[in-house]
């Protein structure tokens, strides 16, 4: 039985993290990262937006988050204070409006006080210039900064 502690981390993914599973140039950094999820190490917090965006993946990308068992998983709705967030980043020019799903990832696990977004969309998320966008705006409206990593960054936390 998996016991979970308030020291378990709990880790929002994206929709990069459940098709890195499937790429060949990100499976071997992505697989030990959902082993630990099993493993009870994590939390994986899943918004309503990743199981959206899994509706146009292929079958196999799409049935993935199946494989996850309930008491590992938190789901996540995108609240109207995300929505707002959101608009600021985008007000701000840390991105452009056409990444804006992007940025509703960043919004909803911000809200959420997730100890990390793990990504690997390296151009609107871990990226260090979009990282400190982002958490400049989430400083000056007094949220939490927001840690943004790889998969293979946080294995063995």
């Amino acid at each position: 039985m998996v016991t979970f502690t308030s020291m378990t981390k709990r880790i929002y993914i994206d929709t990069s993290v459940v098709g890195g599973q499937f790429d060949t140039e990100f499976s071997a950094d992505t697989n030990p990262f959902f082993e630990e999820v099993l493993e009870g190490k994590f939390i994986v917090i899943i918004p309503d937006l990743l199981e959206a965006e899994l509706l146009r993946a292929p079958q196999e990308v799409s049935d993935f988050l199946l494989n996850l068992p309930e008491k590992h998983i938190e789901r996540l709705r995108l609240s109207i204070e995300a929505a707002a967030l959101v608009d600021k980043y985008i007000l701000a020019k840390v991105v452009g409006k056409t990444s804006r799903a992007d940025c509703q990832h960043i919004a909803m696990a911000t809200i959420a006080k997730a100890d990390v977004l793990v990504s690997w969309n390296f151009k609107h998320i871990v990226n260090l210039d979009k990282i400190r966008g982002y958490n400049g705006i989430n400083y000056q409206l007094g949220y939490n900064m927001i840690e943004i990593r790889t998969p293979k960054e946080i294995i063995n936390l």
